[in-house]
């Protein structure tokens, strides 16, 4: 098996200090840090994400994963900085106003970096304006947002507005998810997308970023 093989396998068992042993292995080998991360990071973590879509795994494995890919990941960064390489996407998520749930927004969050996306988590009770302010001061793709009270819902509606007043239509994206929300309120208000799970997030961004 080999080195890049290994640090997907930890990485899938959890294994924090292995991924990170590994990870200066594989730099030490020189081998380019996007194969690094494409081929052991990202391969561990689109199976751990497979896995929990199956219910094959659980929250606290997926949280273990997660922190063995950032193990892995900080080592990267720098060298994927240098070397000019770009993520996926960059995202705005949020629990948004009124709400202090992020359970599911923070495994939202944890697969789209597992994917390869940069995430810029605003936390919870989040206003209509932070999110377009955030995403345009940080040239984000897309806004994500989520709510588990169906009372806070129509904040969803008023960034989806906001944007539109704003001329933003088209440049920046959105998706919506939580509890109460469904793919028809999604498609009510002008959302770009909807999503159930992390899982299922990761694929309908994918899916927006390539239509971009």
């Amino acid at each position: 098996m080999d080195i890049l093989s290994r640090i997907a396998q930890e990485l899938e068992a959890g294994e924090d200090e292995r991924v990170a042993e590994l990870t200066r292995e594989a730099i030490a080998q020189n081998l380019a840090p996007k194969e690094i991360l494409d081929r052991g990071l990202l391969a561990g973590m689109n199976v751990v994400g497979e896995k929990f879509r199956a219910h094959e795994v659980f929250l606290p494995d997926v949280l273990l994963a997660a922190k063995a890919m950032y193990a892995g990941l900080d080592l990267l960064k720098p060298l994927l900085i240098r070397d000019g390489v770009p993520p996926a996407g960059k995202i705005i998520l949020g629990t948004v106003q009124g709400d202090l749930h992020d359970i599911g927004k923070n495994l939202v969050g944890i697969m789209l970096k597992g994917a390869g996306f940069e995430v810029i988590d605003l936390g919870h009770d989040v206003p209509p304006a932070r999110f377009i302010d955030a995403a345009t001061e940080n040239g984000a793709d897309l806004i994500g947002m989520s709510t588990l009270l169906t009372t806070t819902m129509p904040v969803m509606r008023q960034v989806v507005a906001m944007i539109e007043e704003r001329g933003l239509r088209g440049k920046i994206r959105t998706i919506v998810g939580g509890a109460p929300v469904t793919a028809e309120y999604a498609r009510e208000i002008g959302a770009d997308a909807y999503s159930f799970d992390g899982s299922h997030a990761v694929e309908r961004v994918k899916r927006l970023m390539a239509e971009a």
